[in-house]
């Protein structure tokens, strides 16, 4: 199991706001979204009996159960949960230091291997043009992305998505089918190409 450290404050704040839900069996949920990307965020959500999924890990704390998401395991070790007391009640933390770090094998979902192809071989090129694309969504086996920056509304933004994008993650990642692009093209004011 990761390596998930939740502090004996963090239990004790955790406990104490999931008594004042009024749902026996109540818990909570640690999940990363987007994991392994660099808008990665650690999640802390209630968990309703029922809830958890049948490949969450359980982990038992004081009066209450964590579930821990298991495809955000890898991207949560070394994360720790702490609550620190101040004058206006106190503060609960989060620090995963390894959510936004690409982690892959070849049983990840397809969805981190889209990001791992996309932030270490996609990415590194756009960013001389001042651009980026992001995975939105999977749309069954076709990847939705998103161009940002000097993409956004580029006028070399169909080539880059056909003859770069696509070609790359097909490449590397068999499972997927094809790409779309859902950007609004009509912006180019930060464009590379116009």
């Amino acid at each position: 199991m990761a390596d998930v450290e939740i502090t004996e404050s963090a239990q004790k704040y955790l406990a104490e706001l999931l008594v004042k839900q009024e749902c026996e069996g109540m818990g909570i949920r640690l999940f990363i979204a987007d994991p392994g990307t660099p808008k990665a965020e650690t999640c802390i959500a209630y968990n309703k009996p029922g809830e958890e999924q049948d490949d969450d890990i359980a982990l038992p704390l004081n009066g209450f159960t964590a579930y821990i998401e298991k495809r955000s395991l890898k991207f949560l070790e070394d994360a720790k949960v702490d609550f620190s007391a101040d004058k206006l009640g106190g503060q609960l933390s989060i620090r995963a230091p390894n959510s936004r770090l690409p982690q892959v094998a070849d049983d990840s979902p397809v969805e981190d291997k889209i990001n791992y192809v996309l932030y270490d071989e996609v990415n590194p090129g756009l960013a001389a043009h001042g651009g980026n694309v992001t995975l939105e969504e999977m749309d069954g086996d076709i990847a939705v992305l998103q161009f940002g920056g000097g993409c956004q509304g580029c006028g070399m933004a169909d080539v880059t998505l056909k003859d770069g994008v696509e070609k790359t993650l097909l490449e590397r990642i068999p499972e997927l089918k094809g790409v779309r692009d859902i950007t609004d093209h009509s912006d180019n004011s930060q464009a590379f190409y116009k």
